[in-house]
C-alpha cells in the first residue's frame, strides 16, 4: 500500500537553504531565525517567539525562565513524551504525575486539581496527538491556585481552543519541530509567549545570558547555546508557509477515514471537545476493545503493519514507568486511566492523512480488514 513520505520539501526550501548559503551568518543571527520567530508566533496568536536547537529545551528554557527550581513541583501528565517530565527534572524540580481522561488522552483537570500541594508552582499540559486540552479549566485551575500554565504544544501546531491557537492561553507555549511534527527542519523548537519580559528571560538563557543591545561579551545571568541555526530556520519557513493547507488536508482525511469506520464496534476514537475548534491530526488515536473487536490491540497493530499501514501500539509505559521515574525523583498520583491506555491504546501518525481520497479510502479498508477474524 502506497502510504504518503514524511518529511517533505519543495524548491522553495533549496531557494531558502541556497539564500543561508550564499549569506556571511550561518547560525543563529541569520534574519531568517528572527523572521520564523515572529511569523510563527504570529501564527499562533502570539506576540513573541524564541527559537531553538528542539523542543526539549524550549520546556527548559520555560520552567527555567518562570524561576522554578528545586523544592518546586510541577503537574504533568502521566501520558507524553519523557521531555514533558524531564525538563521539570532537569531544572531541579520534582514532576507530579496526574491521569489523563479516558478518551481525550489528554490531562484529567479534576486529577490535576486533587495534586496541588503547597509546593505545586506549575501544570505543564500536553495537547495529545493535535486536539487541546480542556482549556477552559485548566486555565481557569492554574488562575486560581495561582500558578504557572505551560502549554507543551509538540503535536499541536495550528491547534484551537475556541478560536485561539495553542501556545497562546498559558504563560508560554513550547514546539518541536522534530523529524515526525507536522511541521519539522528534522530538529528544532521554539517557544512563544505574549509576555515580553518573560520572552526576554527565555533568550537571554538561550543567548549564553546576553541581552538585547549589549555587547557580544556581555552576559549577565547563567545562560547557555541553544541557538537555532539559519539551516533550520529556513526550512520552517517554507514548512509554515504549507502548514495550513497540510492542515486542511488532514482534517478532510481524517473525517473521510473515521467515516468510513464508523460503523466499526470495539474501536474509540480520540474524542476532540467542540472546543477544540481545530485540530493539527499529528496522531489518529484510538483504543480497542478487544472482547467487542474480536482482536486483541497488539494484533490489529501487526496486521496493519502487513498492509502496509504504520501503527504504533501506544507507549510501553506511563512516563513514571521509566527506570529513570523508577528510581525515584517525582511523585505519583493515582493513574487508571493512563495505565489501562498501555494495553489498548494505539496510533497512526499524520502521513496516513497526507494523501489522495482515494489512498485515504484503501487506509480505511486495511483498518476494517485488521478488525475481521
Amino acid at each position: 500500500m502506497e502510504i504518503p513520505k514524511w518529511p517533505v520539501s519543495s524548491e522553495r526550501e533549496l531557494e531558502l537553504l541556497r539564500q543561508v548559503l550564499e549569506s556571511p551568518q550561518w547560525g543563529g543571527y541569520h534574519d531568517f531565525v528572527a523572521r520564523f520567530e515572529s511569523e510563527f508566533a504570529a501564527f499562533q496568536h502570539c506576540l513573541y517567539g524564541v527559537a531553538a536547537v528542539n523542543g526539549t529545551v524550549t520546556l527548559e528554557m520555560a520552567l527555567a525562565a518562570a524561576g522554578i527550581g528545586p523544592g518546586d513541583e510541577v503537574i504533568v501528565p502521566a501520558i507524553s513524551f519523557i521531555s514533558t517530565a524531564t525538563a521539570v527534572s532537569r531544572v531541579g524540580a520534582t514532576p507530579v504525575f496526574v491521569d489523563i481522561e479516558p478518551w481525550s488522552f489528554n490531562m484529567d483537570p479534576e486529577r490535576a486539581a486533587v495534586a496541588i500541594t503547597l509546593r505545586t508552582r506549575a501544570v505543564i499540559v500536553v495537547h495529545f496527538g493535535g486536539p487541546m486540552a480542556d482549556m477552559d479549566r485548566l486555565v481557569r485551575l492554574a488562575e486560581e491556585r495561582g500558578l504557572v500554565l505551560i502549554e507543551d504544544a509538540a503535536h499541536a501546531h495550528g491547534s484551537e481552543w475556541r478560536g485561539r491557537r495553542a501556545g497562546s492561553l498559558g504563560l508560554a507555549g513550547s514546539f518541536s519541530f522534530q523529524n515526525s511534527k507536522v511541521m519539522t527542519a528534522g530538529e528544532g523548537g521554539l517557544l512563544i509567549t505574549r509576555d515580553a519580559d518573560f520572552a526576554a528571560r527565555v533568550r537571554s538563557i538561550g543567548d549564553q545570558g546576553r541581552r538585547a543591545g549589549g555587547g557580544w561579551f556581555h552576559h549577565y545571568i547563567l545562560g547557555t547555546n541553544y541557538r537555532m541555526t539559519a539551516w533550520q530556520a529556513a526550512v520552517l519557513i517554507a514548512g509554515l508557509e504549507r502548514l495550513p493547507e497540510q492542515i486542511c488536508l488532514r482534517a478532510r482525511n481524517a473525517r473521510l477515514l473515521l467515516a468510513e469506520l464508523a460503523g466499526v464496534a470495539g474501536i474509540h476514537w480520540q474524542e476532540v471537545p467542540a472546543a477544540a475548534n481545530a485540530n493539527s491530526w499529528y496522531l489518529v488515536l484510538g483504543r480497542i476493545d478487544a472482547r467487542r473487536l474480536g482482536v486483541t490491540r497488539d494484533e490489529f497493530c501487526r496486521r496493519l503493519a502487513e498492509e502496509g499501514v504504520p501503527a504504533t501500539p501506544f507507549y510501553p509505559h506511563p512516563l513514571y514507568g521509566n527506570p529513570l521515574y523508577q528510581e525515584g525523583g517525582c511523585r505519583v498520583e493515582p493513574c487508571p486511566v493512563a495505565e489501562a491506555s498501555i494495553g489498548d491504546a494505539f496510533w497512526l501518525p499524520h502521513r496516513v492523512l497526507m494523501g489522495s481520497e482515494e489512498q485515504t479510502a484503501e487506509i480505511g479498508a486495511a483498518l476494517r480488514r485488521a478488525c475481521r477474524l
